[in-house]
């Protein structure tokens, strides 16, 4: 039996791509899953596939009220949320340098990454300090270590996310609850193709780039932090296509 077996764990961002592959492992895990997106008719056909108990939510991370309404919207039963998984993310308007872009969408990548992460975070804390114990496990990126050009507004957010993560790992050690960040290189999904507001150009940046991770990869990295034991912390996990140079 799975270590988290019994456990209830919310993911954002669940209706594709990392999301959707760590909803898959949680509940192949025999952890209760309770997803969360902008589109329900594109999360609940994926999350009713899903081999154990699962529950669709409604989520705009970065709308204040509909985060507010969150935790209204689940029944009793699951509104102790052992696990939190801070998937949800952005980049619209393709890569370009600052002055190129457009103010409105890079202030959006940052409502999304940055603000909409603090508030699904701040919506579900509570709980888990009443229980006592609890794993937040945060989606950054190795684009919050260093600088990528054109992608100035996501790598500030990625770059905030790293912080906030470290912070929050140090201000609850020792209260029961674990902050774990996963910091990803390129991985395939549909985010370029939302990046570039273009199927087709999201795909040719992937075949231009070269070896690209697979969500997978991810969501077993996710997995891998909260099967640690309750006195290990796995801090960051930094995971790369195994590229030259």
């Amino acid at each position: 039996m799975s270590k988290l077996a019994g456990k209830t764990a919310l993911v954002t961002g669940a209706s594709a791509g990392i999301g959707l592959a760590t909803a898959r492992l949680l509940s192949e895990a025999d952890v209760r899953v309770i997803g969360c997106a902008r589109r329900l008719d594109v999360l609940r056909p994926q999350m009713d596939e899903l081999p154990g108990p699962t529950l669709s939510v409604q989520l705009d991370v970065a709308d204040a009220e509909s985060v507010a309404d969150l935790m209204t919207q689940l029944p009793p039963e699951w509104q102790t949320i052992d696990i939190l998984v801070n998937n949800a993310g952005s980049d619209i308007g393709g890569r370009r340098d600052f002055h190129e872009g457009d103010i409105a969408e890079w202030v959006n990548t940052i409502q999304i990454n940055v603000s909409g992460l603090m508030q699904v975070t701040a919506a579900v804390l509570p709980g888990m300090l009443a229980g006592q114990g609890g794993h937040i496990v945060n989606l950054g990126s190795v684009a919050g270590l260093s600088g990528v050009r054109g992608c100035a507004a996501y790598v500030a957010s990625k770059h905030a996310v790293h912080g906030l993560s470290d912070t929050l790992r140090q201000e609850y050690a020792g209260r029961g609850i674990r902050v774990s960040e996963i910091l990803p290189g390129m991985v395939k999904t549909e985010f370029a193709k939302t990046r570039f507001s273009d199927a087709d150009k999201g795909d040719a940046f992937y075949e231009n780039y070269g070896l690209c991770l697979e969500a997978e990869d991810i969501a077993r990295s996710v997995l891998f932090a909260l099967e640690q034991p309750p006195h290990a912390v796995v801090s960051q996990i930094v995971i790369v296509p195994d590229n030259p140079g």
